[in-house]
């Protein structure tokens, strides 16, 4: 995948370093201050800016998993008009990352029509990947962090003084429960997915795919008696599974070969999936004509680019998780 080196766009496949002996690699985020409600440090001592309403803007594209995990804490916590959006093309180019219209970035930078332009501008010898989401500040004209876990922890809790919305997708006394599944989910599902259709190796690509399905039919037992992750309550665990599973059948069952199953095939994952989709805010963030149409143009995994027509999945029929004991989310 192109990248930047030294600052210099480099349209040649350069991230060498996330192939591991045919098996596929992420390479780490690198830009990780934080925003709280007065400036102070974050939670592990991360540079602090204070929260303020218009001052941040969210770079994301709708095809990306760990950028809808953005978008749907930014509609769950009610930040529409606290924190803008920018919504790149579905598909990656030569130019990574792709804005049909420039889009303004407040007063320090010029409008940015290429992502890599906000790594540039925040690190003029940036190395590494072009990513999104991107937690952008407007006043001082850098990227305040690149990290999807971090930014939906951000958001949790950062601007409740501004929005008055304290709804808690991290509750303190769920936490280690939270911590746990994301760890377990992270590694097996929405990093699985990726190590699975990247893999250059038929070993690298069998033992990732089974560790997803190993993980999915555990998931599957545990949402058979829990209506979420962590149990009564829809936390960051869920939004973290969500965004992976919704593209499951439409992307990573053909694109990247995660093809054992179906998500459709496993009853609790299925209808876990409808209810979430069905929150209020949470369709609007998912464009399955873009997930499909980017995950099918990554040339060296489909030459022909051909998006398929199916699978048809309606995510608005009914779902049985009311079944199940759930208070909806912490209200802190």
């Amino acid at each position: 995948m192109p990248q930047l080196v030294n600052g210099q766009w480099i349209k040649d496949d350069v991230a060498a370093s996330e192939m591991k002996n045919g098996a596929f690699h992420r390479e780490p985020t690198k830009f990780h201050n934080w925003i709280t409600q007065d400036g102070r440090p974050g939670p592990d001592g991360q540079p602090g800016l204070p929260a303020e309403a218009g001052r941040y803007q969210l770079f994301v594209s709708y095809l990306c998993p760990w950028a809808s995990r953005t978008l749907a804490m930014r509609n769950l916590k009610g930040l529409q008009d606290v924190i803008p959006v920018s919504i790149s093309g579905a598909m990656i180019g030569d130019n990574g990352w792709e804005y049909e219209i420039p889009q303004d970035a407040g007063s320090k930078v010029e409008k940015i029509s290429f992502q890599h332009q906000l790594y540039t501008a925040s690190e003029p010898h940036y190395t590494g990947k072009v990513s999104v989401p991107v937690l952008w500040d407007r006043k001082e004209g850098r990227i305040v962090n690149n990290e999807s876990a971090d930014i939906i922890r951000i958001m949790n809790s950062a601007f409740d003084g501004i929005t008055g919305n304290t709804l808690d997708f991290y509750p303190e006394q769920l936490r280690p429960t939270i911590d746990i599944w994301n760890a377990l989910i992270y590694d097996a599902v929405n990093n699985g997915v990726y190590r699975s259709g990247f893999a250059k190796t038929q070993d690298a690509y069998e033992t990732s795919v089974s560790a997803v399905f190993d993980m999915l039919d555990k998931l599957e037992g545990h949402l058979q008696s829990h209506r979420y992750i962590a149990g009564e309550y829809l936390t960051e665990a869920d939004i973290r599974l969500f965004v992976t599973f919704i593209r499951f059948d439409s992307a990573y069952c053909g694109a990247f070969k995660c093809n054992i199953r179906m998500l459709e095939d496993y009853p609790n994952l299925s209808a876990y999936t409808r209810e979430i989709y069905q929150w209020p805010g949470i369709s609007e963030t998912v464009k399955i004509d873009q997930i499909k149409r980017g995950y099918y143009s990554i040339a060296h995994i489909n030459p022909t680019k051909i998006v398929p027509k199916g699978p048809e999945i309606d995510f608005n029929r009914p779902h049985d998780r009311d079944r199940l004991v759930g208070r909806g989310v912490f209200a802190g």
